[in-house]
């Protein structure tokens, strides 16, 4: 009884967590996208400041479709924005674009956290498809070895998100102090960029709590089994 309630008990966190975070960040952003910052300066031309100011001439700024689909390419040095992110005036898209930036800056100082992330990309790329099928098929066939490789599987991708979670608060205090330095935002828009970019870092934190749960979910429903 006890073991039904804890398993159930963990699906409901985690969902819970879930929507939560993701309600969150939806809301905190939609609150910001209708704040225009009071300079009229767009997300591409943030991002082309903030990179020039970081001898980062190099590094190229195109627009994408999707929204919140932003992102850096360290294998090409390219930040990408999303449509309303690269064309937008609000405080929003200056602080989504500042913080992509925060990953280019991270790219060139060899900051520690981002390259051992990127160097563990190809191996949670695989974890992420053979995880869940090893637990599958030997769920399947009863084959409890052949799951706890999946379970392992899984606890490397946990992995990958714990390590994402100092990256992406480093992106975002480094987007703010570009922000201050760089005098992006007047004061008494600062704390809305700082509320904003914040919001999106707990996602990940979220994403982590998540996997956490999800993983100690299906440690105990196959360690229960391998008891019986």
């Amino acid at each position: 009884m006890d073991y039904y309630f804890i398993n159930y008990g963990i699906f409901f966190i985690t969902l819970i967590i879930t929507l939560g975070a993701q309600w969150y960040i939806n809301h905190c952003y939609k609150k910001t996208s209708r704040i225009n910052n009071e300079k009229n300066i767009t997300g591409a031309e943030v991002a082309r400041q903030i990179l020039n100011n970081n001898d980062l001439q190099n590094v190229k700024i195109q627009e994408i479709q999707g929204n919140l689909t932003d992102h850096y390419d360290p294998r090409d040095k390219t930040v990408s924005l999303s449509t309303d992110i690269y064309n937008g005036t609000s405080i929003a898209s200056v602080s989504v674009a500042a913080h992509e930036c925060g990953h280019a800056i991270q790219d060139k100082t060899g900051y520690t956290f981002l390259k051992i992330r990127r160097s563990m990309v190809p191996l949670v790329n695989i974890a992420s498809y053979a995880g869940y099928f090893s637990i599958l098929i030997g769920a399947i066939f009863s084959m409890l070895n052949l799951i706890w490789i999946g379970i392992i599987l899984e606890a490397v991708i946990l992995l990958f998100q714990l390590i994402t979670l100092p990256v992406e608060f480093n992106a975002s205090k480094r987007a703010l102090l570009q922000i201050e330095e760089l005098g992006i935002l007047e004061h008494n828009e600062r704390k809305y960029s700082k509320k904003m970019l914040i919001s999106a870092a707990l996602t990940y934190v979220a994403s982590a709590a998540t996997a956490i749960l999800q993983l100690l979910r299906l440690i105990l429903i196959f360690g229960n089994r391998s008891r019986d």
